[in-house]
C-alpha cells in the first residue's frame, strides 16, 4: 500500500541503513505521532526520550496516578534493531546447567540446504523408550541455548514430564545480536530461511531420538516468540502447539522500520494464519515489545476457530498479578490462552534469574506452556 506512512517508513529504513540516525529517528517519530507539535508532553533533556503510558484495547479507564515511564532513547533502540532485531541487554557471564545424573544435553548439528544451525538436546535422565513429547525452545536476542535452558527452567520439567527439548542457537553470523530474523520476509514462510532450517531440526531429532512426532511444540522468547508463532503458522503439520513469550504477530514487520514500529506501538500481523493451539505470556509494562502484540498474537490464532467458551481468571504469583483468558473447546481442551501479567516488563515469567530476561515474579510461564502443549497433538 503506497500510503505516506508506508513511504516515510520506507524512507526511514533507508536512512537506517545509510547511518543517518538522527534524520531516521526524525521521520518515525513524526510519522508515529504527527500531532506531538499540538499536544506535546513538556519537554526532558534527552530530545530522543520518548515519555508516556500506552493505552490497551479492553482498558476501561487509565490507571489512577500513573507516572510517566521513559522508554529506551529512540535513535539507541534504532541503532539496536538496525544491527539485530531487538535491542540488546547486558551479557552475563555464561552459566552451565545443571545436569542429573544420567540425562544429557547434548551439543548437536543440522545442516540442510536452507542452512546449518548448531543446537542443543536435552535428553531427561526419566527417559522413556519412544513417544516422548519435543518442545523446540528458540532463544531471544543476545541469549545462547544454555542460558535460555537455564532462564526457563525447562530442563527441570523435562525430567517432570519425560520430555525431550531442544535449543536451537542463533549465531551472531546470522544476526549481530543473535536474534532470529522475524521481521524478514525470507525468514517468515514455509521451506525457506531459518524456519526451514528449525523444522530441519526437528526432522532429525524424531529420526534418531525416540520423539513422538504427533507432540511436537514450539516456543520462545521476545524474537524467539516471534519466529515460534511463524513456525506454527508455517508448519501447522508438525507443531501441535505453540507458546509466544514476549513476541509479536507473524507478519507484523517486513523491514526494520516495519519491525520498530511493531515493536514500540504493537501489529495485528499479517499473511498466513496462527492455525494450532496457541498460549501467549506477556508482561503488561514491557517496554521493549508492546503488549498489543500478544492480544494480536491470540486473535491470529483465533481466525479460525469458532464455537469456544471464553473464561477468565484473576490470580496473583508471587507479587505479581496476572489475568489468564482461556479459549476452550467442547472437548475441554484450551485451544488458546493469553496471560497478561501486570507489572512484568521483557522477561520471562517464573524464571529463574540465573539466566537473562527473567523475572523469578511468576506466575510460572514454563509449567502452564509445558501443560497446555500437553493437551494437544497434531492429526
Amino acid at each position: 500500500m503506497n500510503t505516506p506512512f508506508a513511504r516515510g517508513m520506507s524512507r526511514a529504513t533507508e536512512l537506517t541503513q545509510a547511518g543517518r540516525l538522527d534524520e531516521a529517528t526524525a521521520l518515525i517519530q513524526s510519522l508515529l505521532n504527527p500531532g506531538a507539535a499540538l499536544a506535546a508532553p513538556a519537554p526532558t533533556n534527552d530530545p530522543d526520550v520518548l515519555e508516556g503510558t500506552f493505552t490497551r484495547s479492553g482498558d476501561s479507564a487509565p490507571p489512577a496516578q500513573t507516572t510517566p515511564k521513559a522508554r529506551k532513547g529512540l535513535k539507541d533502540t534504532l541503532r539496536d534493531i538496525a544491527a539485530g532485531g531487538m535491542p540488546k541487554q547486558k551479557l552475563r557471564a555464561p552459566v552451565t546447567p545443571d545436569l542429573p545424573h544420567g540425562a544429557e544435553f547434548l551439543s548437536l548439528a543440522h545442516a540442510g540446504p536452507s542452512g546449518r544451525r548448531e543446537y542443543r538436546l536435552y535428553v531427561p535422565a526419566n527417559r522413556r523408550a519412544r513417544d516422548m513429547s519435543l518442545v523446540v525452545m528458540l532463544h531471544g536476542c543476545t541469549q545462547t541455548p544454555e542460558d535460555f535452558a537455564i532462564g526457563t527452567g525447562m530442563n527441570a520439567l523435562a525430567e517432570e514430564f519425560g520430555c525431550l527439548i531442544a535449543y536451537p542457537a542463533q549465531p551472531q553470523g546470522a544476526n549481530a545480536q543473535k536474534c532470529w530474523n522475524w521481521f524478514r520476509p525470507q525468514d517468515q514462510g514455509k521451506g525457506r530461511g531459518e524456519p526451514a532450517v528449525i523444522a530441519g531440526i526437528v526432522a532429525d531429532i524424531v529420526q534418531h531420538y525416540p520423539a513422538d512426532a504427533a507432540r511436537v511444540y514450539v516456543a520462545g522468547l521476545s524474537a524467539g516468540g516471534a519466529a515460534a508463532a511463524i513456525m506454527g503458522a508455517a508448519y501447522p503439520e508438525i507443531f501441535a502447539a505453540v507458546g509466544v513469550h514476549s513476541g509479536l504477530p507473524v507478519g507484523s514487520a517486513q523491514d526494520v522500520a516495519s519491525a520498530f514500529a511493531a515493536m514500540r506501538s504493537g501489529s495485528q500481523g499479517r499473511g498466513a494464519r496462527l492455525s494450532v493451539p496457541t498460549i501467549v505470556f506477556h508482561g503488561l509494562a514491557d517496554a521493549t515489545v508492546h503488549p498489543g502484540n500478544g492480544a494480536a498474537v491470540i486473535a491470529q490464532a483465533l481466525q479460525s476457530r469458532s464455537g469456544l467458551s471464553i473464561r477468565t481468571d484473576q490470580g496473583r504469583s508471587a507479587g505479581r498479578d496476572y489475568q489468564q483468558t482461556r479459549h476452550i473447546g467442547t472437548d475441554g481442551r484450551s485451544m488458546a490462552e493469553h496471560w497478561e501479567i501486570s507489572g512484568a516488563g521483557h522477561a520471562w515469567a517464573g524464571g529463574d534469574v540465573r539466566g537473562s530476561y527473567t523475572d523469578p515474579s511468576g506466575p510460572d510461564a514454563s509449567r502452564a506452556m509445558l501443560g497446555f502443549f500437553l493437551q494437544h497433538k497434531t492429526t
